[in-house]
């Protein structure tokens, strides 16, 4: 049962990610009611009920009778199960907290996984939440340490940022933002920050398998030429989250392969 309450949460959660991934990527604010993505109409509420809706509706919005977008089940789907996992899972602790800001930082990179699959667009405030969330990460049961081990700590994960940060910034400078944006560099960095150096190259690592595997069946089902530019933010997003959640335990993996 509480499974259940935690999904609903969520993918209540997700319905209004979704408003974040398209309004300001089109120019609009995230304020006022709900419309048609066709014809404008406002939408009425038992029309925006997560997942049951657009199973109701089949898929199709009720003003216009044009397809919805997958989007919108998907994420709150998604979402709702994040919420299952992290608010059931003690992986980082027992912590109210802890599980917080969990929870606030997926939820800005399930924003910036579908905004920039979908628009290939990553918002500065997208960018500014995630590291917010990472530095709130790091600083959680910290209460109480002296000022030096605070500063040491964080100075690594800033330096580790830039670390990370340093093999997209070359590709987006010398393809000329052909292959890489610069909302990629930045989100490289702050991954970095978040997971340190050693887990942040696994995750660019994971990033560029998974983005060249998904270019490859691009280009063999016709939907893409070798020339033409694929959003790379989500696999930096699938690379960090991986080893947010699982890093020690692909680490020990990589150690006990190699014998280190």
């Amino acid at each position: 049962m509480i499974d259940l309450v935690f999904f609903l949460f969520g993918s209540s959660i997700g319905s209004f990610l979704n408003v974040l991934i398209d309004r300001p990527s089109k120019g609009e604010g995230i304020g006022g009611r709900s419309h048609c993505d066709y014809c404008q109409e406002k939408i009425i509420w038992y029309d925006l009920v997560p997942i049951l809706s657009f199973l109701f509706l089949k898929g199709k919005s009720r003003c216009c009778h044009k397809r919805l977008s997958l989007q919108y089940p998907l994420v709150e789907i998604i979402t709702g199960l994040v919420f299952v996992f992290i608010l059931k899972n003690a992986i980082f602790g027992q912590g109210v907290m802890e599980r917080i800001i969990l929870l606030g930082m997926v939820s800005t990179l399930i924003v910036v996984f579908f905004s920039d699959f979908k628009y290939q667009l990553i918002s500065d405030w997208t960018l500014l939440s995630f590291f917010v969330f990472s530095a709130l990460f790091h600083m959680q049961g910290l209460y109480g340490s002296s000022l030096a081990f605070l500063s040491n700590r964080l100075t690594y994960y800033f330096v580790s940022g830039l670390v990370i940060g340093l093999p997209i910034f070359l590709i987006y400078f010398f393809s000329k933002e052909k292959a890489m944006g610069l909302g990629d560099v930045y989100l490289s960095v702050v991954t970095g920050f978040l997971l340190g150096a050693s887990k942040g190259f696994i995750a660019l690592y994971i990033a560029f398998v998974c983005g060249a595997i998904y270019g490859l069946i691009l280009i063999v089902a016709r939907r893409k030429k070798m020339k033409s530019r694929v959003a790379f933010g989500p696999f930096i997003v699938l690379g960090c989250l991986t080893l947010l959640f699982y890093g020690n335990s692909i680490i020990d993996a990589i150690n006990k392969i190699y014998g280190l």
